[in-house]
């Protein structure tokens, strides 16, 4: 007999233990000829070294699927002590193949309109990819899908989220606060999206050794982003030199993907959009794509889609 302590990575207890230990218990009960005592992060085992290398393997099987599908639940150990085959249990499919990631309790995160899916398409195909549309067309939270699943599967070691911090009507200045303090307002949609993906601490843990990074876009200048997953939001209230800037930034293995809404944009009187210039130049270019959102995709309320049209009917009885 020996004993062995398992150190827990990458994963907080409560997600792998459950409610009042009642995940491990189950996992336990497989194992009678082991005891195990869990001590937060350290698991001990004492029994048959054959023993607690099965536990061993099993555990790791678990903390792998909950990075996969963020949740564990009793069926799935049971699935799992019951199949011989355990790396093609990890790999099962547990619903169907529009689900871009698995959120927090293993919330399904999906493409749910025509141009959403156009995103996902276009994403497969091309390197740069600009999705203009209206507010709440879920064009950046897409996008943040496809960047969390890509760091999921180690496609890219990093995701780097940016917005340019234009003042909309009111002056950085006068917010209370150090600088980041000024500027996570501007920020606080990248926050949200993430949080609804990436269980709290695994998000600070990545925030914190950046693997995640949220910042606004002057922090990009000089910089080369290999191996990382960019994403642009508010894109249309970007100068051309800094839009330029951006895209020059773009490293081996690397994708960028620019979002914004071009009839929401808060630049100074007679300064063009970077975006707007962007997409006009570059269009047509091979491996950069474009998705035009519309009025359809609008997946908030439903008064935001009429709300929405309503202003669009202004702007054109103003042109007329």
């Amino acid at each position: 007999m020996i004993e062995k302590s398992i150190y827990l990575e990458g994963i907080e207890p409560v997600n792998l233990y459950g409610a009042n230990n009642v995940l491990l218990n189950k996992l336990t009960s497989y194992f009678p000829k082991l005891r195990i005592v869990a001590r937060g992060h350290e698991i001990i085992t004492l029994g048959e070294e054959q023993e607690i290398r099965n536990f061993e393997e099993k555990l790791q099987l678990l903390i792998s699927y909950f990075h996969k599908y963020n949740k564990i639940t009793i069926n799935d150990i049971e699935e799992l002590t019951a199949t011989g085959e355990s790396t093609k249990w990890l790999s099962k499919e547990i619903s169907n193949d529009d689900v871009l990631v698995y959120g927090n309790h293993g919330k399904e995160i999906k493409a749910k309109s025509v141009n959403q899916h156009l995103l996902v398409n276009e994403f497969t195909k091309n390197d740069i990819i600009f999705a203009l549309g209206p507010a709440g067309t879920g064009k950046t939270y897409t996008a943040i899908a496809l960047a969390v699943r890509s760091l999921r599967n180690k496609e890219v070691k990093r995701i780097i989220l940016c917005r340019p911090a234009v003042e909309a009507g009111e002056s950085l200045g006068f917010l209370p606060g150090d600088m980041k303090e000024k500027l996570d307002p501007y920020l606080q949609p990248l926050y949200d999206a993430l949080r609804d993906m990436i269980p709290a601490q695994r998000l600070l843990n990545f925030l914190e050794e950046g693997v995640i990074e949220i910042a606004p876009l002057a922090y990009m200048r000089g910089r080369t982003l290999d191996n990382a997953f960019v994403i642009l939001d508010e894109g249309q209230n970007t100068t051309v030199n800094q839009m330029k800037m951006f895209l020059t930034r773009m490293g081996k293995n690397a994708k960028f993907i620019i979002t914004g809404d071009t009839t929401q944009i808060d630049l100074p009187k007679k300064t063009p959009s970077g975006l707007i210039r962007a997409v006009d130049l570059l269009k047509g270019i091979s491996g950069i794509g474009i998705v035009h959102f519309d009025i359809r995709d609008v997946v908030r309320h439903k008064l935001v889609k009429k709300i929405i049209e309503a202003y669009s009917n202004q702007s054109n009885d103003n042109e007329s």
